[in-house]
């Protein structure tokens, strides 16, 4: 790795050359079955055809120009992401923690005008927002927040998937106006709350005025086995950001809002040089319309049930595995220790996890697993599992 680069990731001893579906192959040769996209990035596997052929066509005809013009390939995107998620209006930016950070002050104009001095948001334990100072304050993880304090006001934090917690913050503060939460913690664990904690927010917010704001950067666009997370549902947020998928690797964030919540931002409140560039958009409208061609939600809840099946039967009884859990292709193996070094095991054997929370495997394969590739996922690290929890027993 070139010393030019700052010091900020601690990278594996791997560089990728070429990709194609959910196979990597990297300088050397070696090949590798990707069960991460890139974190839950190409959900259309490496170097999907329409997505190749959307940027080499735009990429010769407009990249950029400016948000002071119209866009059309952008407005064709936010007219295809209100009609799939029932939101009102778009904005577009790079990133999840721009998404988010869109959100936020979304929120916090929302407060003022109706004339709370300090716009108070709601945010989870083991959450993850991202790393502006403002998500990394709603970033319910102190690691990622150290050493950048001071942190930005405003925020109120309990335990995920706890609605009486949240009543108890709404009982002795007048100043929340909203609600941020993942519908499926993704960075904290894969922690799937209760079938009705996303209904039961959603009265809650409508009794009392708030903004109810999902952070569907990760689960997002098919992840979960639906094109948003939310739509398990049949609730409907008033505010949703997203990234990641969204772009297949094109670098693309989008902060949706409905109703009153729509109306909060106008011109010169909030703006984004590159935000919904054509080239960006013309990656996402390809990623949108071969979610719906191949059907690839159903493919994703499919190839989840299959994973999770094979995984507890391949770790069933074997002691130190305490559970398995998923929705969709957000899955999870939880370890009774910390399990970091199945990372770098798994690369040598030619397999791409990630560890989060030190103790959960956490896997995110492309929506165009095959069958074969998902059951060679789980044959390879179920076998990295077993040797990994006997040695450390022995």
């Amino acid at each position: 790795m070139s010393s030019a680069i700052m010091n900020t990731y601690g990278r594996l001893p791997v560089t990728f050359a070429k990709g194609e579906g959910a196979t990597l192959w990297d300088t050397e040769g070696k090949e590798y079955l990707d069960a991460l996209s890139g974190i839950a990035v190409t959900g259309l596997g490496h170097a999907h055809p329409a997505v190749s052929a959307a940027l080499c066509k735009q990429a010769g005809e407009l990249v950029h120009t400016s948000n002071l013009y119209g866009i059309a390939n952008q407005s064709r995107l936010a007219e295809r992401l209100t009609a799939l998620s029932g939101m009102d209006r778009v904005f577009f930016c790079n990133s999840g923690a721009e998404a988010n950070e869109a959100a936020i002050k979304l929120a916090r104009y929302y407060g003022h005008s109706k004339g709370i001095t300090t716009p108070t948001i709601i945010v989870a334990e083991k959450s993850f927002h991202g790393r502006t100072l403002a998500t990394l304050t709603a970033t319910g993880n102190r690691k990622v927040q150290a050493g950048f304090e001071p942190l930005v006001k405003g925020f109120l934090r309990v335990p995920y998937d706890d609605i009486a917690a949240i009543k108890s913050v709404a009982e002795h503060n007048a100043e929340v106006v909203a609600v941020l939460v993942e519908p499926v913690q993704g960075e904290g664990g894969v922690h799937i709350p209760a079938d009705d904690y996303l209904v039961q927010l959603r009265a809650l917010c409508d009794t009392k005025g708030w903004l109810m704001m999902l952070d569907e950067v990760q689960t997002g666009v098919g992840r979960t086995g639906r094109p948003f997370a939310f739509q398990h549902t049949g609730i409907q947020p008033d505010v949703m950001a997203l990234a990641k998928g969204l772009g297949n690797g094109v670098p693309i964030g989008a902060c949706l809002a409905r109703g009153a919540a729509a109306e909060v931002l106008v011109p010169g409140s909030h703006g984004s040089t590159f935000g919904g560039n054509p080239l960006a958009c013309a990656a996402a409208l390809a990623v949108l319309e071969t979610l719906e061609q191949d059907d690839l939600c159903t493919r994703a809840a499919t190839l989840g049930a299959r994973l999770v099946q094979g995984f507890g039967a391949a770790l069933a009884d074997i002691h130190g595995v305490t559970q398995i859990r998923g929705k969709g292709l957000m899955l999870a193996i939880e370890l009774d220790r910390p399990c970091a070094a199945l990372v770098g095991q798994a690369l040598e054997v030619g397999l791409l996890i990630n560890v989060t929370a030190e103790k959960v495997v956490r896997l995110l394969p492309p929506l165009v697993l095959s069958d074969a590739q998902a059951d060679q996922l789980v044959e390879r690290l179920s076998a990295l599992i077993r040797r990994f929890l006997s040695e450390a027993t022995d």
